[in-house]
């Protein structure tokens, strides 16, 4: 069976803002050497977070088979790991290597590594 973390489109990815209330947004992931990657805009509320508080939540969109996870997460310095490059440009038809991106404009990728998994994991 193919893992679903290998497959699904979107995870839904909790922060928390400095004045505690929450923050929640689907992102487009890739999950490779065991960790959660998203690529997402430098002035975006969750990239604010995590560089605050260093954590985040995630769970896959089905809520009849959840898969959640929490994480701690590190801003990853460009080059971007080559793997994970690959593994956007697979999923996405997406260069998540790129330092600007039309949409969102500067590009910032995280990292997020389960320090555990609440439901499912990553043979879910």
């Amino acid at each position: 069976m193919t893992s679903r973390l290998a497959t699904e489109q979107n995870v839904w990815m909790a922060t928390v803002r400095p004045d505690g209330r929450p923050h929640l947004v689907p992102v487009w992931f890739v999950f490779v050497r065991g960790s959660f990657w998203v690529g997402t805009g430098a002035r975006s509320v969750k990239v604010a977070n995590v560089r605050a508080q260093g954590r985040a939540t995630v769970a896959l969109e089905d809520g009849d088979r959840p898969v959640v996870a929490e994480c701690s997460v590190r801003e990853v310095p460009r080059p971007v790991p080559g793997d994970v490059v690959a593994a956007f440009r697979d999923k996405y038809s997406w260069d998540v290597d790129a330092e600007v991106d039309e949409d969102m404009g500067e590009v910032v990728v995280l990292e997020l590594a389960p320090g555990r998994w609440v439901f499912g994991g990553p043979d879910s």
